[in-house]
């Protein structure tokens, strides 16, 4: 055989033996894998009202004028009250065909406000107040970013300290005297409530509205431990 030769075959026979002793060194045992969840209801604290404008007309000009002018009324109706912060939502227009599809006959347009506020109370009488302009889209209870944000830091320590509660029984049960933490998965839901919605066919915005009442409700929102752990033999 070729001294070259021999000494490559040599050479791969080191390499496979070096990757056969890693791969055994990294080898581990007792291995379990863990899930542990933690749940908290907690009550809503912010309120998203959607108000919209509709209306149609054979003037496309005219029309977007008259739908302009009710939306920024109500817009400044909404802005004179605290809490509420007010914003444009989507507009838009399109036009109506007759009963055969080929000429337009009209336009139709559609333009939206949104407001949104931590005080039920006051937005609830402002949504009543905008009824006789607007027409009602949805009204969705929600948490703010901040609510959200602590429940979850508060959820995280639950769920690690149930977690290393099951690892222990784990370990326990096995006949181990301990274990270490192989990998460890934290993961957030929040489950918001369905919107409530109101059509334009049975709430007109020509209507004279009753203040709507508003529950807010509670969100539920979990976390979860995800993990393996080793389980240390005696």
């Amino acid at each position: 055989m070729r001294p070259s030769l021999l000494s490559a075959l040599l050479t791969g026979s080191l390499l496979l033996g070096s990757i056969g002793s890693l791969y055994a060194a990294e080898q581990t045992y007792n291995q379990v894998a863990l899930r542990a969840e933690v749940q908290r209801a907690v009550n809503h604290d912010l309120l998203r009202v959607r108000l919209y404008a509709e209306d149609q007309d054979d003037d496309a000009a005219e029309l977007a004028n008259r739908i302009t002018t009710r939306l920024n009324a109500a817009l400044a109706v909404a802005r004179g009250h605290e809490g509420v912060r007010v914003s444009s939502g989507s507009r838009n227009s399109h036009p109506v065909y007759d009963d055969k599809g080929q000429s337009i006959t009209a336009w139709r347009e559609r333009g939206e406000i949104i407001l949104e506020s931590n005080d039920f109370a006051t937005l609830s009488n402002l949504t009543g107040e905008l009824l006789g302009q607007l027409s009602l889209n949805d009204m969705q209870f929600s948490l703010s970013a901040a609510s959200r944000r602590t429940t979850e830091d508060e959820l995280i320590r639950e769920a690690i300290e149930a977690f290393k509660a099951r690892a222990d029984i784990a370990s326990q049960s096995l006949g181990g005297n301990g274990y270490k933490i192989v990998s460890l998965n934290l993961n957030s839901q929040f489950m918001p409530p369905p919107m409530l919605r109101q059509r334009m066919s049975t709430m007109s915005a020509d209507m004279e509205m009753a203040t709507p009442s508003v529950e807010g409700g509670q969100a539920d929102v979990s976390v979860s431990a995800d993990g393996i752990i080793e389980v240390l033999m005696p």
